[in-house]
């Protein structure tokens, strides 16, 4: 809306589709994993802990992380970047109608003019972060699952580390890879 004082009303297409697609679509999924799905896999390990399951599958002979870290670790890693898909394309549909209503650009001009604005680089940018995002949080998610005393307090304050220490680090993740991205000019 802002940038209609400026003439510049079709440019909104581009802000939106670089923003959603570089960096905000794979950063407010990563962020909804880390609350919803880190959150349960700490409460769920956690739990088990408490209840001395991961010393019962030492004991009859089971690796605890090849059993109950591994099978997530690999569900988010394949989960998220399906999840950031989605997203971006209800963000962008988001966008087209927004454009439509606040800007008077027609849903074919905004298409027409992401075509223009986005190459597969601006998508690949967003969905090349979604695995390491996704095996940061479930290694944090795992670990303070691990971390878990014998407490329903434990488990709630462990919980709780999870899903702030998962939320902190993909941003921060999120920073290095935009670093990383404009030194190598991607």
């Amino acid at each position: 809306y802002q940038l209609s004082y400026f003439g510049a009303n079709i440019f909104v297409v581009d802000l939106v589709g670089v923003l959603i697609l570089r960096e905000l679509g794979v950063l407010m999924t990563a962020i909804m994993l880390a609350g919803r799905s880190g959150s349960a896999i700490t409460a769920e390990i956690g739990s088990m802990k408490m209840r001395e399951e991961v010393d019962a599958l030492k004991v009859i002979g089971l690796n605890p992380i090849g059993v109950l870290v591994f099978p997530r670790l690999v569900a988010l890693v394949i989960g998220l970047p399906c999840l950031t898909i989605i997203a971006n394309f209800a963000a962008l549909a988001g966008g087209i109608v927004a454009a439509w209503l606040y800007s008077d650009i027609p849903p074919a001009a905004f298409i027409d003019r992401l075509r223009v604005a986005i190459d597969l680089s601006t998508i690949f940018a967003g969905l090349i972060k979604a695995p390491f995002m996704a095996l940061i949080i479930g290694i944090i998610a795992s670990v303070e699952g691990m971390k878990v005393g014998g407490s329903a307090e434990s488990l709630g304050l462990h919980v709780t580390a999870s899903v702030v220490k998962s939320i902190f680090i993909v941003i921060i993740l999120d920073g290095l890879f935009a670093m990383f991205y404009a030194a190598i000019g991607f």
